[in-house]
């Protein structure tokens, strides 16, 4: 049942189903209906709760996998991982470019034109799959980070497309780091094709 209501996401490996807790659904209602409201307030209170109690370090995860639903054409979905004027209103302000085929790289740049993050292609099935490595620029020296693995795959099912991001490869510390950037990054691009505005015909490869 919950994972029919998207609230749990699986995978298999080998003859294993791994099950992981999915928080791009409540992140999604949080922010449309709550966060303007009742984020000065809730946080003031975790503060609290975290001076009062002590704030314990969580087990860090070794990889992250989400899913949302999302209206929209895998088409449609697609572009918005790929096209840097799109991933602009989804994934903080920077823009993509790259070679979206196996063998060559991308290069995810700020507002002031530095990288943020780059990678290699390593699989590319348009619409429907794309697996990159990710070496982050934002934690320092890009050249002694650490090189994970990211993939994106698209289910169409009537109507509506399945997202689930699989990130996998990183250090525990990076995994406290990155989750609740990747929440906003999954929930910004239902936003962007469900809500801000159409996206134009035509998906990059």
């Amino acid at each position: 049942m919950l994972e029919a209501a998207g609230l749990v996401a699986s995978r298999k490996v080998g003859r294993e189903k791994l099950h992981y807790l999915n928080p791009v659904p409540i992140q999604d209602i949080y922010d449309r209906w709550v966060r303007r409201f009742a984020r000065p307030w809730a946080a003031g209170l975790m503060d609290l709760r975290r001076s009062l109690e002590g704030d314990p370090t969580p087990i860090p995860q070794p990889e992250f996998v989400y899913k949302i639903a999302i209206r929209t054409t895998p088409e449609r979905l697609w572009q918005a991982l790929t096209d840097g004027d799109l991933t602009r209103r989804s994934y903080f302000g920077s823009a993509v470019a790259g070679d979206w085929h196996p063998g060559g790289t991308y290069r995810y740049a700020g507002a002031d034109g530095g990288t943020v993050l780059d990678g290699g292609v390593l699989e590319a099935d348009p619409p429907r799959k794309l697996v990159t490595t990710f070496r982050p620029h934002f934690r320092g020296d890009p050249e002694t980070a650490n090189v994970s693995r990211v993939t994106w795959e698209i289910e169409p099912r009537g109507e509506e497309c399945w997202l689930t991001l699989l990130h996998e490869g990183m250090t525990a510390d990076e995994a406290q780091g990155f989750g609740e950037g990747w929440i906003g990054i999954v929930s910004g691009l239902k936003t962007l094709l469900e809500v801000d505005a159409p996206v134009p015909a035509g998906a990059t490869a």
